[in-house]
């Protein structure tokens, strides 16, 4: 990312990066077996240990790689990618080897969306009492979302806004599930492996709704959904996938949808906003 071009901090991190890889294999008796890459947020190299084949994952200043971590031991695997060791002083993590070079970012989008939803449910299982709700996240974005729609300069109909803080408020009154969530599903985020056909990485860990993130499914390839029938087919097929309410999902849809789109607005992003917008007139009706 160019944040870490601009600040010293993070061009120190870069700089030592050569040093900080080899000080981890030496350490955990690793050797580099492979082309190194990277995503937005992490160096990842894949790596072996005698016979077994992982990727060694090293996160710049100011990553939360305890809360990473946190979740990755939580799900132990099941659904996510499995940790083999962890450093957090040093920001190291040892984890299982996927494919890179295939996520459900390259699978048809409805096929793409069904697997999403599966995966959303296999996540389910029994929340940590730490792990922050959903319910307190639609409440703060009930109290907030007036004053964040002003200030991005009202990009919607105040009606359309009302409607948002109507369905967070509604949803934090609704009881809430006890089952673990990733705040964080979406098709880059899913990686074919060998233990599963599709496994998450990078979750997010929450507590609560399990349609908390139909949002960011339909947003991340709005593009290919070209009619508003596609739209819906494509929701149709997260709920039934994940076995959830539709009318929690649609409320999930807005919520979330007016989040990132006053977010984005507020950091200057271009390309999502307008999804946005359209998902937010879609599921207001």
């Amino acid at each position: 990312m160019p944040r870490w071009w601009h600040d010293e901090e993070g061009r120190s991190w870069l700089d030592e990066l050569p040093t900080l890889v080899d000080a981890k294999c030496d350490e955990w008796q690793l050797e580099v077996d492979g082309d190194v890459t990277h995503g937005s947020n992490a160096l990842v190299v894949p790596v072996r240990r005698s016979r077994e084949r992982a990727v060694l994952r090293l996160a710049p200043p100011g990553d939360d790689v305890s809360a990473e971590t946190a979740a990755l031991v939580h799900w132990g695997g099941r659904g996510v990618v499995q940790l083999l060791d962890v450093d957090l002083d040093a920001r190291a993590s040892l984890l299982e080897r996927l494919d890179p070079a295939r996520s459900l970012q390259s699978v048809p989008v409805h096929e793409a969306i069904t697997t999403l939803g599966e995966l959303a449910r296999l996540l389910a299982v029994a929340a940590p009492d730490w792990a922050l709700s959903t319910s307190e996240i639609a409440r703060d974005s009930a109290a907030s979302f007036i004053d964040e729609w002003e200030a991005v300069g009202e990009p919607t109909s105040r009606a359309i806004a009302g409607a948002a803080v109507e369905r967070a408020e509604w949803l934090s009154e609704q009881p809430s599930s006890n089952e673990s969530v990733d705040g964080d599903l979406h098709f880059g985020q899913v990686l074919a492996g060998q233990r599963y056909p599709w496994t998450v990485v990078d979750p997010v860990l929450l507590c609560g709704d399990r349609e908390y993130d139909v949002a960011r499914v339909l947003w991340s390839r709005l593009d290919e959904l070209a009619d508003d029938r596609d739209v819906v087919a494509a929701f149709d097929a997260f709920v039934q996938a994940a076995e959830v309410s539709a009318e929690r999902a649609r409320a999930w849809v807005m919520v979330r949808s007016m989040s990132y789109l006053t977010w984005g607005l507020r950091r200057g992003l271009t390309w999502d906003p307008p999804k946005c917008i359209r998902l937010l007139g879609l599921f207001s009706k």
